[in-house]
């Protein structure tokens, strides 16, 4: 991606961040009253992906909130277009979201789509963001990293289509959990449903067109500490390729991989990714 075309991604970005609050939905909040923790869900889920994490004892410790993009959840269609449906357009809502509510010290977790929407924001966060964890989110370059960063025979190219039949959302739904979970599908597929359907579509252009960071160079230059998980069971991102990776500020230096999770680790495995994420909040400053 050329160097202009990047910085007016950006620009298009911050011009929105004041604006994109507005056009999401309810937040769901725990009961904790620590360091506020934003959660963001991936492609074509919302926030009640989220509940286990916030119900148990990490939402009781910590200011967790979880919202809904747009396009997803209780968010209605954004106002501002289908750009609006990109990794800047969804980076550009965390980032306003985080400024509305007047966030500071402020911890941002993100699942898949969500991931690579909060590393796209990192720079707009400014010092209000102290640290990332991410999970599903295979940092890229361009589109030619796509096929190093996902695993082949996945059923992520359902996450692309615009239209989709309930059979074809529940082995999407299923590409999320590890295999042979015992998960129920029907929350997830009923998520995946309500999804605006431009939503998919206009991820999958804006990747075509590029307009997307590159995040490999991003994450080799990120100032706060990110962490980065990865399920045991993981059906779409490919592991090697994100060993691989160079994260000067990696957390504990290394992947963390949680047993028996798949893609959805807060849905496969809560108690485990909460005792993670407890851990790498408090070793923060």
């Amino acid at each position: 991606m050329a160097q202009d075309s990047k910085i007016a991604i950006y620009s298009w970005s911050i011009s929105h961040i004041l604006n994109s609050r507005r056009a999401l939905g309810p937040v769901r909040r725990g009961e904790g009253e620590g360091r506020p923790v934003v959660l963001v869900h991936g492609n074509s889920s919302s926030s009640r992906v989220w509940q286990a994490l916030i119900d148990g004892p990490f939402g009781a410790r910590y200011r967790c909130l979880a919202l809904d993009l747009p396009g997803h959840g209780d968010t209605p269609p954004p106002a501002a277009g289908p750009d609006a449906y990109s990794v800047p357009g969804f980076a550009a809502a965390v980032a306003g979201f985080v400024r509305e509510e007047g966030l500071r010290d402020v911890v941002l977790v993100g699942l898949s789509l969500g991931g690579h929407a909060i590393l796209e924001a990192a720079d707009a966060l400014g010092d209000a963001a102290v640290g990332f964890a991410v999970f599903g989110t295979p940092p890229v370059r361009d589109g030619s990293s796509f096929a190093e960063a996902y695993l082949a025979d996945s059923p992520l190219g359902i996450g692309f289509q615009e239209t989709i039949t309930r059979e074809e959302a529940r082995t999407y739904a299923a590409g999320l959990l590890a295999p042979g979970s015992a998960v129920s599908l029907d929350p997830l597929v009923e998520d995946i449903l309500a999804t605006d359907p431009a939503v998919r579509a206009g991820i999958a252009r804006s990747i075509a067109e590029g307009r997307f960071a590159d995040e490999v160079a991003l994450v080799a230059s990120l100032d706060r500490p990110l962490a980065v998980l990865h399920g045991e069971e993981e059906q779409f991102v490919n592991r090697a390729y994100l060993d691989a990776l160079t994260v000067p500020v990696l957390w504990r230096g290394a992947v963390q991989v949680v047993p028996g999770a798949g893609h959805a680790i807060q849905v496969d495995r809560p108690e485990s990714l909460a005792d993670l994420l407890d851990s790498f909040v408090r070793d923060l400053p």
